[in-house]
């Protein structure tokens, strides 16, 4: 399978933060989430790939290319949705249209105006008017109207209610239908890639718990649900990380189908992309 993005050993430094060589690859086709606590390097990944801020090592290849020496190209092939609006708030769309198609070699006003009519985006009203979710709709309707084959979204269903959500939920599958082009689709609402994620990629300080198929994630955790002498017999390297409450213990395992072979007489849950988050972060650990 072809990857559309590589990020290799990638790092930056800041003062109380680094992001210490994260490596993934995206291939076409597919949807990848990227998953992590607030401050967790998400949105410097994006920035660090649009090649908006300056990295200390590493390399980022977008469609084969090097995303520094190409820059002006790779831009013109991706859409981009940040968690902000930035467009000026006196802009109306007719004027974000005019903008747009002097900066994108693709930019089709006829298809930007289906997405207005298919969000009902008033086409009169200055972006200052909009509401947040308005704005929202606005920016994923120009980052979807110049062709793009990579689209980056940062936060793109942040502040949307469950209707909009699972609108544009659609709209992202249709887009990844041909099997050329992908998503890298940075979100804390985990049930939102639950639904259309291929691959998650999860970062906890700075660094990469795990970039895998998201199939693979559900078949490899587990929650068991024990006793204390039970928890006692749990095979320490499989343990992620555990919570105790006045029960007994839940604990994350790996290796779920080994365990549960195991320990049959164990109540064994299957684990969701949150479940395996909070037990990361906030669990308890050997």
């Amino acid at each position: 399978m072809e990857n559309i993005l590589i990020a290799e050993k990638l790092s930056k430094k800041y003062e109380g933060f680094t992001l210490d060589e994260v490596s993934f690859q995206l291939p076409k086709g597919c949807i990848m989430g990227l998953v992590g606590e607030n401050g967790a390097g998400k949105t410097t990944i994006i920035k660090l790939i649009l090649n908006l801020i300056k990295k200390n090592s590493g390399t980022v290849q977008v469609f084969g290319l090097d995303n520094i020496e190409n820059d002006p190209k790779i831009k013109n092939r991706i859409g981009v949705v940040m968690d902000e609006s930035n467009f000026h708030d006196n802009l109306k769309p007719t004027d974000i249209s005019i903008i747009m198609n002097n900066i994108y070699d693709n930019w089709d006003k006829e298809l930007f105006s289906r997405y207005l009519n298919r969000f009902k985006l008033p086409k009169d009203k200055r972006v200052k008017d909009y509401s947040k979710g308005m704005k929202m709709k606005l920016s994923i309707s120009v980052a979807l109207s110049h062709d793009p084959e990579l689209l980056i979204l940062d936060e793109p269903t942040g502040g949307l209610d469950p209707i909009v959500r699972s609108e544009i939920l659609d709209i992202f599958l249709e887009f990844i239908q041909d099997e050329e082009k992908a998503i890298l689709f940075s979100t804390h609402i985990t049930s939102d890639l639950d639904k259309i994620a291929d691959y998650i990629t999860f970062i906890h300080n700075g660094s990469i718990i795990f970039s895998e198929s998201k199939e693979e994630i559900v078949d490899n955790y587990g929650i068991i649900k024990c006793g204390t002498n039970d928890f006692n017999t749990i095979d320490k390297k499989d343990i992620v990380g555990y919570r105790k409450n006045q029960f007994g213990y839940e604990v994350l395992v790996t290796n779920k189908q080994k365990n549960r072979s195991k320990f049959k007489d164990f109540i064994m849950d299957n684990a969701n992309l949150e479940d395996i988050m909070l037990f990361y972060i906030r669990g308890e650990h050997n």
